[in-house]
């Protein structure tokens, strides 16, 4: 998923953060100037739906025009090469067989 936030806001004539953030401070939602760097950043790392709805309210715009499906295809082959990691992982033995009790 890629988050399209800023574009979105940019449309709206919005151009600054903390522009975004008084609007969204007037519709009732505080955000903290961390969060507003990451959804303005473009990597949130998550959102409530609650401020989903909020943001959309403010901006005049649906979820789908925020957040866009990316290509499924291209995951695929990192998750692959997870995978043949994953197989080539071995346990070693030791040389010698087992250690001795303790004396």
């Amino acid at each position: 998923m890629e988050w399209n936030m800023r574009m979105i806001a940019a449309q709206r004539g919005i151009w600054r953060a903390s522009e975004l953030r008084r609007a969204l401070a007037e519709a009732g939602l505080e955000v903290s100037a961390g969060k507003m760097s990451h959804l303005w950043s473009g990597k949130p790392i998550s959102i409530r739906l609650d401020d989903l709805d909020v943001i959309c309210a403010v901006l005049d715009c649906e979820p789908s025009e925020l957040l866009i499906r990316g290509d499924v295809a291209k995951a695929e082959p990192q998750a692959e090469a997870a995978e043949s990691k994953i197989r080539s992982v071995r346990p070693s033995r030791r040389r010698g067989g087992r250690s001795l009790p303790p004396v």
